[in-house]
């Protein structure tokens, strides 16, 4: 929100510096932003006058200037204006000067082998305006040689505030000046509610039609001004406007604007001449378009509020006004509306049409709603004023809702909540200053908030009014309690795993990302998901459904960094995952993808030989990891085939701790899956599941417990059994690890073989045994008596025979 001191000052009586002012408003929440001194940045400018413009010699669209700069002497200057003239009083900078809209600092040049000391400035390159077909032009009375922005009145500070969405009041200078003059920086000046006497009916009626549907609109008022003459509106009206970035168009038109930015009061004007027939407000029709006064087209539909007559779309309620009734100086008669719209309605339509107006900016946030009127009533006036003309009586449709509310406030809450003292008195002035109406006596009064402050709603925001206005730096500083001893562990057990997780899996050279937790449909089914409930009602794009696996994110990633040259990638995210909308089924999981040679060892080429690409294994090296990591019993897992369908069923596993408990699942993805996702391979990816560890029992503590080592040499054995070629090695392990639980310390796969020697359909699995001696050296009829037993148990678990 932008507004001059001057402006300000036309509603607030006060002496109070620019400093001072600034200071209060940020002290009250309007924190102000930015103060712009033009006439500072603009000092060196003057204004001069053109003696002789000549035809450049070497160039056709160029002029030699002859320019009297208003100190005895006269400057040559280049000039490529089309209005540049002999007689022109305009501005001049000089060589030293810097032109802040161009970004250049002046000097003495050549252009086209003619010499120039300095140049006749357009409004755009002293960011006055976008204006740039010309060089300024002014008045032939401009005084020649005196600054230009002090005659122009550019010595008028600007001040910029950043507005939070609660403080629509605060939209227009009149609601600022209210809160300074309550803080006690001047004297408001009340506005004047002059009513004005139609001295003729409304030619034009307004009807709302919404129906059985939610309207729209809530009320619209109406009047005409007939015989009005329109033009350039007065110059301290254009200079206030241009002052905060806006462009003059003509008297009818800037009124709105000003009264949008003085007032907090959005209005809009149509051409009588163009509108045909009444005017209805009702929602649009799909397929129906309209030419904005921006200069685009929009296509509405249902959701949309329009305002329409006899010919078609005439305006986008509250938002946009159409070019069909745009006001031109031509216009004789004038229609000036002042209505009220529903906040959710224009906030929705606003978004759906991407368009961004200071209208939209004040209804979607709420203007006051008793002001419908009265504001129409000032708009009038000021067409009456500076147009002439004879004004309509009103008309309205619907009906300006009732927002009053009653509050119960008691006095002691300011002290309960802001912890200062604050006299009866003092509190009930501040109330009644910003508008609010105090009735009763004693500990508690009622309070009604006035129809300009929306957002308060109960006690605690009374007490906020108060606070901000009496100040801030009343509030006491009181230190916090200090705590008798250290605080006790405070993660749980589930961050505690989170965080192991994750620096485990950074530690095997992982890189952590953050991907979103939405994902396409077709992603969503082809990982599992798909469910309704987790379905966006209203996507704004393809990341429509939350995501049921980490992987999808992981793997775009993955190859955003394949095609950007960087194919050896591995990541990995820790973060949710959803099966359905209930608690229990949204998950905690550690993913990772390894992509092209990206393994523990290093990734690309290397002198002594090229990398191997990643597999089935390292996913499976890295899921044991970020498990072990986490507390679980790595040596009892167990390895099963059934990974999910989106996993290569030949290489791909799950890790269990029983038949029915998944800890994780690793491998490689099906082609299928890549083809769908257009990624290319090699890829290993794991998901950990951290929440189906189960918690641990009873109150763990920091003791690893005695180290168990025996002082015996280990004894190791090999076996190469025959099996059937469709059996898991994991069962083979198994049952060799059950044969004596005592002394086999550990048993490993380190062969698989088939062909000559071994019957077609069969495989053999050489496995290497170690056992650990606690009390005494084996014989070697013991180390024989439990190799037959880890045969016979091999046997019964496999029906393996013992490779001859």
């Amino acid at each position: 929100m932008k507004f001059t001191l001057s402006w300000l000052k036309e509603h607030l009586e006060t002496d109070a510096s620019l400093d001072e002012i600034v200071e209060k408003l940020t002290m009250i929440g309007l924190e102000v932003e930015e103060v712009s001194d033009r006439a500072a940045r603009l000092a060196h400018f003057k204004i001069a006058k053109v003696l002789e413009a000549e035809q450049h010699p070497n160039a056709d669209r160029l002029k030699v200037l002859k320019v009297d700069p208003g100190t005895g002497e006269t400057l040559q200057i280049v000039c490529g204006a089309p209005n540049a003239r002999a007689g022109l009083v305009g501005v001049l900078g000089r060589p030293g000067d810097y032109v802040p809209g161009i970004d250049i600092t002046l000097s003495v040049g050549k252009i086209r082998d003619v010499e120039s000391f300095g140049m006749m400035c357009s409004e755009r390159e002293l960011e006055l305006s976008d204006e740039h077909d010309g060089i300024i032009d002014l008045p032939e009375d401009a005084p020649v040689g005196e600054s230009y922005a002090t005659w122009a009145g550019l010595d008028d500070p600007i001040i910029e505030i950043g507005l939070t969405p609660n403080r629509p009041d605060c939209t227009g200078v009149y609601g600022i000046a209210r809160d300074l003059a309550a803080a006690g920086i001047g004297k408001l000046k009340e506005r004047s509610h002059t009513q004005i006497k139609g001295s003729f009916p409304c030619p034009t009626e307004v009807s709302l039609e919404f129906g059985a549907t939610q309207p729209l609109c809530k009320a619209f008022g109406l009047r005409m001004v007939r015989g009005v003459k329109n033009g350039p509106s007065p110059k301290w009206m254009q200079d206030r406007l241009r002052a905060i970035g806006l462009r003059p168009i003509n008297t009818l038109v800037d009124i709105t604007n000003y009264m949008t930015f003085d007032q907090g009061r959005p209005l809009h004007v149509f051409d009588a001449a163009k509108v045909k027939g009444d005017l209805v407000v009702r929602r649009g029709v799909k397929g129906e378009t309209i030419d904005g006064l921006n200069g685009k087209s929009y296509e509405v539909d249902d959701s949309v509020c329009v305002i329409a007559d006899d010919q078609g779309l005439e305006s986008l309620g509250g938002i946009l006004g159409g070019e069909v009734s745009g006001c031109t100086e031509s216009t004789s008669d004038v229609l000036i509306e002042s209505a009220l719209w529903d906040e959710d309605g224009i906030a929705a339509t606003g978004r759906k049409l991407g368009v961004n107006t200071d209208a939209r900016y004040r209804f979607e946030r709420g203007v006051d709603p008793d002001y419908m009127l009265p504001g129409l009533e000032a708009a009038t006036k000021m067409v009456l004023d500076l147009c002439g003309g004879e004004s309509s009586e009103v008309v309205q449709a619907g009906e300006v809702p009732d927002t009053s509310k009653i509050i119960e406030f008691p006095y002691s809450e300011v002290k309960r909540l802001a912890g200062v003292d604050v006299a009866v008195v003092e509190m009930n002035m501040t109330l009644r200053a910003l508008g609010f109406w105090v009735s009763g006596s004693g500990d508690t009064v009622k309070v009604a908030p006035p129809s300009w402050r929306p957002d308060v709603e109960g006690k605690a925001d009374l007490v906020e009014e108060i606070v901000r206005i009496i100040g801030l730096d009343r509030v006491p500083n009181t230190p916090l309690p200090r705590q008798g001893s250290v605080s006790g562990k405070v993660l749980t057990a589930g961050q505690i795993r989170r965080n192991k997780a994750r620096r485990t899996l950074a530690t095997r050279g992982l890189n952590e990302a953050v991907t979103w937790s939405f994902i396409s449909e077709d992603r969503a089914d082809l990982f599992g998901g798909g469910d309704a409930a987790l379905k966006l009602a209203n996507p704004t794009s393809d990341m429509s459904d939350m995501r049921p696996s980490l992987l999808p994110g992981l793997l775009a990633a993955a190859q955003r960094n394949a095609d950007r040259g960087y194919g050896d990638v591995g990541l990995f995210e820790v973060g949710q995952v959803f099966a359905g909308d209930k608690p229990e089924e949204q998950s905690m999981v550690a993913s990772g993808v390894r992509r092209g040679t990206a393994t523990l060892d290093g990734a690309g080429r290397h002198w002594s030989g090229t990398a191997k690409p990643v597999d089935v294994f390292d996913a499976k090296a890295d899921a044991v990891a970020a498990l072990a990591a986490i507390g679980a019993p790595v040596d009892k897992l167990q390895v099963y085939t059934d990974a999910p369908n989106y996993f290569h069923p030949g290489r791909s596993g799950t890790l269990k701790l029983g038949p029915k408990n998944t800890l994780a699942v690793f491998g490689e993805l099906h082609p299928r899956t890549l083809r769908a996702l257009d990624i290319e391979g090699p890829l290993a990816v794991f998901e950990v599941l951290l929440d189906n560890l189960p918690q641990p029992k009873g109150k763990g503590g920091r003791s690893k417990g005695a180290l168990n080592a025996s002082g015996l040499m280990p004894v190791r054995r090999d076996f190469a059994f025959v099996v059937d070629k469709g059996l898991s090695a994991e069962t083979l392990l198994k049952a060799a690890r059950g044969a004596d639980k005592t002394l086999i310390n550990d048993v490993t796969l380190f062969d698989i073989y088939e062909g000559p020697g071994v019957d077609e359909g069969k495989k053999s699995l050489a496995i290497d045994v170690v056992l650990q001696p606690r009390q005494k050296t084996l014989t070697d009829e013991e180390i024989d008596g439990i190799s037959q037993k880890i045969i016979s148990a091999v046997k019964k678990a496999t029906g393996g025979e013992l490779r001859g």
